[in-house]
């Protein structure tokens, strides 16, 4: 628990985003009230783009390359599924240095709590979209819970200070910013 003089790292990151959080949970392509096995074609390609974009970040944040094998795996599925699709895949960002640890953290906030939607998103939409697996959307499967517990006791290890958790905020809102930006940038 941190003291008085240090601000509470979940509170700020849940503040700083909760807005943009709404933005993203509203405007997926799966936030359709119907959504087809297209619709989550089109939201891994929007996430293929997202994952590509944080890549360009030094250091990754740790869960980056778990993400985009799952990823991969579930586009390559949806290949076997559907007929082609036009695809144009945005350049590979230039990497560049992340303003510091505790900014990875607050993107790593943004990509660890995904998968807990995703787990709601995968009860909602495993039987319509099967024979698909939906591999990214399990996360860890019935461990992602237990998975998500342990990175925010993780995070709250950190002790960081005011100026860190500043800036654990700015990485969580670049993360929810990037995807909106991808977002509006597959929308035909």
């Amino acid at each position: 628990m941190p003291s008085p003089l240090e601000p509470d790292i979940l509170d700020a990151l849940r503040q700083a985003t909760s807005s943009l959080h709404a933005q993203v949970d509203q405007c997926l392509p799966l936030a359709r009230p119907s959504p087809s096995l297209a619709d989550y074609r089109s939201h891994l390609r929007m996430l293929e783009a997202w994952l590509q974009r944080l890549a360009g970040l030094e250091p990754a944040p740790p869960a980056l390359a778990t993400h985009r094998a799952q990823l991969a795996g579930d586009l390559a599925a949806c290949a076997a599924l559907l007929p082609p699709d036009a695809v144009t895949r945005a350049p590979t960002p230039p990497t560049r240095t992340s303003p510091g640890l505790a900014f990875v953290w607050g993107v790593s906030y943004v990509l660890e709590g995904s998968r807990l939607g995703g787990r709601v998103l995968y009860r909602q939409l495993a039987e319509r979209l099967a024979p698909h697996p939906l591999n990214y959307l399990q996360g860890a499967g019935e461990q992602t819970g237990a998975q998500w517990k342990a990175f925010l006791a993780q995070l709250r290890d950190q002790a960081f200070g005011p100026a860190e958790v500043r800036s654990a905020c700015d990485g969580a809102v670049e993360a929810f910013e990037t995807l909106l930006a991808c977002h509006r940038e597959a929308i035909p």
